[in-house]
């Protein structure tokens, strides 16, 4: 049966040091720690367990982006809960309840609230209270800190302490200086989500498609993360259906196969229903994506042919 809320909640305010704190000191200032390859084959490190199979592992680090309106909050809202109780969330199975806080800086708080409240009441299992937190930007008299400023990142260091895994939605909201086409620019967001890798924490960042169709600004972002989830409108979608969706791995670090293959999701009743994509490399389909505003490179990526079949057949549809 599905979970009910509890009446009571957490508010997580973020709140100013009692005083001025020196800045933030790598701790390679202090040492770098280096292993012979003998010392590297006897050191044990703990396995990785997958917080969401197959593609968030315990200190893992992933990205979710799609284009506007297709639903990134639902859907990072649905895998929080799915990873606080230990649950499933499409073709993605929790093996084990984990501390999720959730990072907002984007929505009212009262939609949030009845968007959870929905999530909840779907759902066919519970969370432990406290296990999934929220820190939304409209719960703080001065918003959130600022992400991208590494002496403001500490900020968020109580909220975020013994957390399993940390939610960024998104970045154009919790990291308001990041100039998203200077990879530079990136340097201390990563830096902090290294260091969140460290100290035992997966993050997920949600982010928003460019125009090309990619994740929006510098491909610096994708260099340290174990996966990346692109989030896209099927060809024949109708606004009328709603929540309607295709899943695609951009980028799928140990894990392959059936794992990895892209799937459709849909929103039907406030049940979600999974299946696979159908595709097909006729004329017509071609056509429909290119006078869509596709490019060759996102038709042939999206049916799973060559750029040079596809362009073969607009060539020979032009003639």
């Amino acid at each position: 049966m599905g979970g009910a809320l509890v009446e009571s909640s957490t508010i997580i305010r973020v709140a100013a040091p009692e005083s001025p704190q020196a800045p933030f000191a790598p701790a390679y200032q202090r040492g770098l720690v280096t292993l012979t390859g003998a010392e590297l084959l006897k050191r044990d490190f703990p396995a990785r367990e997958f917080l969401l199979s197959p593609w968030l592992p315990s200190k893992g680090l992933a990205m979710i982006f799609s284009e506007r309106g297709i639903g990134k909050t639902w859907i990072g809202l649905n895998i929080a809960h799915a990873m606080a109780g230990g649950g499933e969330f499409l073709r993605w199975r929790a093996s084990r309840p984990s501390r999720v806080v959730y990072i907002d800086g984007e929505m009212p708080a009262g939609v949030l609230k009845d968007r959870y409240a929905a999530i909840v009441t779907a759902a066919n299992f519970d969370a432990p209270e406290d296990y999934f937190r929220l820190v939304a930007s409209d719960l703080q008299p001065d918003g959130l800190p600022d992400l991208a400023d590494p002496t403001a990142q500490r900020f968020y260091d109580d909220a975020i302490a013994d957390a399993d895994a940390i939610f960024v939605d998104n970045l154009s909201t919790v990291c308001r200086t990041l100039r998203e086409n200077e990879a530079d620019s990136w340097g201390p967001i990563q830096a902090w989500c290294l260091r969140q890798r460290a100290a035992g924490k997966s993050v997920l960042l949600i982010h928003h498609a460019g125009k090309g169709g990619g994740q929006r600004g510098t491909s610096r972002k994708e260099d340290v993360l174990d996966s990346v989830i692109c989030l896209k409108r099927p060809i024949d979608y109708d606004s009328s259906e709603g929540a309607r969706f295709e899943v695609h791995y951009s980028k799928a670090r140990g894990f392959w196969g059936d794992d990895a293959a892209p799937f459709e999701a849909r929103l039907v009743d406030g049940q979600w229903i999974v299946g696979e994509i159908a595709v097909d490399d006729c004329l017509d389909t071609i056509r429909a994506m290119k006078e869509r505003g596709a490019t060759v490179r996102e038709i042939a990526d999206r049916l799973g042919m060559s750029r040079s079949a596809v362009g073969r057949k607009l060539k020979g549809d032009r003639e």
